[in-house]
């Protein structure tokens, strides 16, 4: 009896001796082999300001800045969704042009920065070409819009945007549009779900294999859009509602109806969203996030918010979330679902931090995590990219198979 208790706390014991520089060691092997994919990245936002440098290793503390070629390679981030992000203005015609002529603008900006340094990045539409440049150990830059608004009300847009290289549309942002309803629009549903040209538009996607994105849509949209969808969809950068409150974040309820649809939710980790903030630490944040994502700010305007977002994150450091918090999210939508339905949409340069990691040269720390609880190498790889390029691939075959 003492032999076979003894054999049963074996691997307790080893686990227990496993020491600190044995699970970095480990945690560093996995992440070396797994292709690493973030599906939210707001680097053009800089990237459209005058004097800044993708190509260039810049210094989150000196500029708050979070992403670029060098510190995407000392990460080991393979790839990431480079996001066309147009925060929701006037629904006129006018605006609605101008939106579209900012949106090309950005995918000029995107594909500049890939053209001009193809020693360190490519555009890549597909898993193959993924996958294929991290073979080259290049960085590989997708695709993604965040807010529908530039598709105006031309469904013929969405061809366009695709031969671009867009590869998900995030619906709306943080007020509705012509497409949908938003989770935080202060004046509430517009159309209670999809509106009647939405619906043309998550149609128009499936064909043409564009992913539809049900981030900052609002519940009902969400639930129009898996009625519609004839493959699967994405959450490009959500968390979950039962561990944080709030209406950007999904219920248990949408996540299990996401992973039955076969897709998959890339965890946020911008800190209103992993954790509940204080009402005055969100106001205070959110009024920093709105300034700096402004593209025409001075040298002197950009440090004076890099200084006031520090002192911010100074006043708050205590209630900042960790990057355990934020892989406890990743955890729960294992336990609601499975492993393959969870990934890694950090929102960096978009208001995504967490103690422990500052700029995407650090997300090694969310492997460790992962490793420390006790995950596989599959499981791993799974959450970090397998994930995204299986509904990816999905969409891809479904548009080819309706065309």
């Amino acid at each position: 009896m003492k032999k076979i208790l003894l054999l049963l706390a074996l691997p307790l014991v080893t686990y227990a001796q496993t020491t600190p520089d044995e699970l970095t060691a480990k945690a560093a092997k996995i992440h070396a082999k797994a292709f690493t994919i973030d599906t939210h990245a707001d680097v053009p936002i800089n990237m459209m300001k005058d004097g800044f440098d993708v190509s260039v290793e810049h210094d989150y503390d000196k500029d708050g800045t979070q992403i670029d070629f060098p510190r995407m390679k000392k990460g080991g981030m393979d790839g990431m969704f480079f996001a066309v992000y147009l925060g929701q203005g006037k629904r006129t015609p006018e605006a609605n042009a101008e939106a579209k002529k900012k949106a090309l603008a950005i995918f000029d900006k995107i594909h500049e920065s890939v053209r001009l340094h193809p020693d360190a990045a490519g555009l890549a539409t597909t898993s193959k070409q993924g996958y294929q440049l991290q073979k080259e150990g290049k960085r590989a830059v997708f695709i993604g819009m965040e807010n529908g608004w530039p598709v105006e009300n031309d469904i013929k847009n969405l061809k366009l945007y695709y031969d671009l290289g867009l590869r998900y549309i995030t619906l709306s942002h943080s007020s509705n549009n012509d497409i949908c309803d938003s989770s935080t629009d202060p004046d509430g549903p517009e159309y209670n779900g999809l509106s009647k040209f939405g619906e043309e538009v998550v149609k128009e996607m499936n064909r043409l294999g564009i992913m539809v994105d049900i981030s900052h849509v609002s519940d009902s949209t969400f639930y129009d859009v898996i009625n519609l969808s004839k493959v699967p969809v994405i959450a490009s950068h959500s968390s979950c509602r039962a561990l944080c409150d709030v209406p950007r974040n999904m219920t248990d309820d949408m996540i299990k109806t996401l992973a039955k649809n076969g897709g998959v939710i890339q965890i946020n980790f911008v800190p209103g969203f992993v954790k509940k903030p204080s009402m005055q630490q969100e106001l205070s944040m959110k009024t920093i996030r709105l300034k700096m994502r402004q593209t025409d700010l001075s040298a002197d305007d950009r440090k004076a918010l890099r200084d006031e977002m520090v002192a911010n994150n100074k006043k708050y450091e205590k209630d900042l979330p960790t990057v355990a918090e934020a892989v406890d999210h990743i955890e729960h939508v294992i336990k609601l679902t499975s492993v393959d339905h969870v990934g890694i949409g950090m929102d960096l340069d978009g208001g995504g931090k967490v103690v422990g990691l500052n700029d995407v040269s650090q997300i090694g720390e969310i492997t460790k995590e992962l490793v420390k609880r006790g995950y596989s190498e599959k499981d791993i790889t799974k959450i970090w990219g397998g994930n995204i390029m299986r509904v990816l691939d999905k969409v891809e075959k479904g548009a080819t198979a309706s065309r």
